[in-house]
């Protein structure tokens, strides 16, 4: 059997989390077998990420982010989403690929090097991006901003985000709405998808 891979994109604090988990909570709700999963992964890879990438007080040189990323997204990959994927489930992901593209991408590195580092990565089912403007979600941010979570890298990464929403590999929901607007919105574009792929809960 095969699942479906869904994956929800956007700028730090633009509602990816919440969103993610409602959806898996929704699907549930309908009868799917749905999980939620992150990037950084929760294992021993994406524990590392975190302390050497989004814990310190200044940036690691981006070649290094984008290959600790691509390192953690091959065990996340094995670990958790092949075999969810391999047992019908529905795997909702906060964060994957996209997100090595924009962030790395925005810090100067080459997008078909990204590409070419995460060439193991399959590809996603959906991938819906949140777009929330900079100004905004740098207001929601309450605790010590990480280095990525600067009012100008966040509006970088956002450029290149709708790049990719412009090549089709994004589908845009516009997330500066209440949660369960957005939520609503997901939930349709999954069952979509999901009925697309004769999946049913």
């Amino acid at each position: 059997m095969r699942g479906a891979f869904i994956c929800i994109e956007g700028i730090d604090a633009s509602g990816k989390t919440v969103q993610a988990r409602r959806l898996v909570k929704n699907l549930r709700a309908l009868g799917y077998d749905a999980i939620y999963t992150t990037e950084p992964s929760r294992g021993a890879v994406g524990r590392l990420v975190k302390r050497l990438i989004l814990s310190v007080e200044r940036r690691a040189p981006s070649a290094m982010e984008a290959l600790l990323f691509a390192a953690d997204r091959l065990d996340h990959l094995q670990r958790e989403v092949m075999p969810a994927l391999a047992a019908g489930g529905i795997v909702v992901s906060d964060r994957y690929v996209h997100s090595s593209l924009a962030y790395q991408g925005a810090a100067g590195l080459d997008l078909k090097w990204i590409k070419e580092v995460n060439r193991f990565a399959i590809k996603p089912d959906l991938v819906i991006y949140l777009d929330v403007p900079p100004e905004v979600v740098i207001e929601r941010i309450k605790r010590k901003p990480s280095v990525m979570e600067t009012l100008e890298n966040q509006r970088r990464v956002r450029e290149l985000y709708l790049k990719l929403v412009e090549e089709g590999e994004l589908v845009l929901l516009n997330g500066n709405r209440p949660i369960e607007e957005v939520a609503k919105d997901v939930l349709e574009g999954a069952l979509k998808l999901l009925r697309s792929l004769q999946l049913e809960g």
